[in-house]
């Protein structure tokens, strides 16, 4: 971001005169997901998911944290939604808890669907967009016990309860995405074993990652049908990969790397079909494909909504793939992701260019971790501050190209369970005190407030 040389980017937030984030129809939000704030994990009839099997598994998460209790946001959403409303940002991304709506026999949980109205009842009243999205991660433990993801009765099962929450919230969501970041459910939950189910298996992965945008594309219909005056799109997570390699193996490593991270999702959604050189990079791993599922799982979006964190830097791993080498003397986070607001600009602009059909985005996350601590009741967050001021002039520069993006929603909304790194790695703009579950405004909400209401006083 452009700003007076005299003033440091962690000191201000101050868009350009000619920045897209002074135009009051760019929506500026914050998010979060169920299972990383609301706690109350066996309140009101909540089943039991996958993370909280896998969180209470030893060694599975850093100093073996849990989301039970999280932010407690269950009990106390009520002083959430005044501080959210307090940011002026005009929406708020939350996720739905599938076990806490839903029973293990596929009926309606109303205690905790009546959290949820309640809830996007209160957001509306306060004149924030709710962006809902069904599906953060927390599949119910019964249907995994039943192979989860790797099973195709799961897309199935997704549908009906899209069928069911859609029917009992229509005309509270303005917008419903179906799945967040389904490379990091199918890779990590099933490949890689980093998340929950934490199985190890690149076939299962493949598996997974076609049951999950079936899934999508069945639950895109019942979401259209049910409340028709919502938006309905999907969140993924994209990267950037770059090789320090300069011959021609490292260069397609890199473009394989962005290929499995970016093209594993986006083809099928907007081509109707994965990319051959996958198989390349996975001998063996083709997923069963049955007639027609390209077609549901490549049904029209209103949007798309991109997360986007760090850049990736590999070379040819001298054979089919890729090794991640890490680059040196460059700025990372506390996650150890590397600072990178160029990559966001150039994947929006690859992403216009490629694909004709691309519908209107949303940044629906980014954001950064860091060690902040409250000192006489203040949390200075400069490295969030700069993080946020250039990550947006990157989306500003993206869309003076062209790029059609709509809004941009903030990681996250407040401190809360990182999943696998438990609750050291702080990414909110409100920090949270778990001992007392205190929260207190960063420096970098308060400048996103004050930036907001100069910018609705226009």
């Amino acid at each position: 971001m452009v700003v007076e040389a005299s003033i440091a980017l962690e000191e201000t937030f101050s868009p350009p005169a000619d920045s897209v984030l002074w135009n009051k129809d760019f929506l500026m939000g914050a998010a979060t997901a169920a299972y990383q704030i609301e706690g109350a994990v066996a309140e009101d009839g909540r089943i039991p998911s996958i993370w909280d099997t896998f969180s209470a598994t030893p060694g599975k998460t850093l100093s073996g944290d849990t989301g039970a209790v999280a932010c407690d946001h269950y009990h106390r959403w009520e002083q959430d939604v005044e501080l959210l409303a307090s940011l002026n940002v005009g929406a708020y991304r939350l996720s739905i808890s599938w076990p806490r709506v839903m029973t293990a026999d596929g009926q309606p949980n109303q205690k905790g669907i009546a959290f949820y109205r309640k809830l996007l009842t209160a957001l509306r009243a306060k004149g924030l967009k709710t962006f809902v999205t069904l599906y953060h991660w927390d599949l119910p433990q019964h249907l995994e016990d039943k192979g989860g993801w790797v099973n195709r009765d799961t897309a199935y099962r997704f549908a009906e309860y899209a069928d069911m929450i859609s029917r009992e919230l229509a005309g509270l969501v303005d917008s419903w995405a179906t799945l967040n970041e389904p490379w990091c459910s199918a890779m990590h939950g099933y490949g890689t074993g980093h998340h929950a189910p934490g199985k190890q298996d690149v076939v299962f992965a493949t598996q997974a990652m076609h049951h999950l945008l079936l899934g999508h594309g069945l639950a895109v219909a019942h979401l259209r049908a049910n409340d028709p005056a919502a938006q309905v799109g999907i969140v993924a997570n994209v990267g950037r990969g770059t090789s320090t390699g300069a011959g021609d193996a490292d260069q397609r490593a890199a473009w394989l790397f962005e290929l499995q991270h970016n093209n594993w999702i986006l083809d099928p959604l907007l081509k109707k079909s994965y990319p051959s050189a996958l198989w390349e990079l996975w001998p063996g791993a083709q997923p069963m494909i049955l007639d027609g599922d390209m077609d549901i799982i490549g049904r029209q979006l209103d949007f798309l909504g991109i997360n986007y964190y760090f850049r990736t830097n590999v070379v040819s791993d001298g054979k089919h793939g890729y090794i991640e080498v890490d680059l040196e003397n460059v700025e990372r986070t506390q996650m150890g992701w590397e600072v990178y607001p160029d990559g966001l600009r150039h994947l929006l602009i690859g992403f216009h260019r490629d694909y004709p059909n691309l519908p209107p985005i949303y940044i629906t996350e980014n954001g950064t971790a860091s060690d902040d601590k409250v000192v006489d009741n203040e949390v200075n967050d400069k490295n969030r501050i700069s993080f946020l001021n250039r990550h947006l002039a990157a989306v500003d520069q993206a869309v003076k190209a062209g790029v059609d993006v709509r809004g941009y929603f903030i990681w996250s909304l407040m401190d809360n369970f990182e999943w696998a790194f438990g609750y050291v790695r702080r990414f909110g703009i409100i920090h949270v005190d778990y001992a007392t579950q205190k929260r207190t405004l960063k420096r970098s909400a308060k400048l996103v407030a004050d930036f907001l209401a100069k910018r609705d006083a226009k």
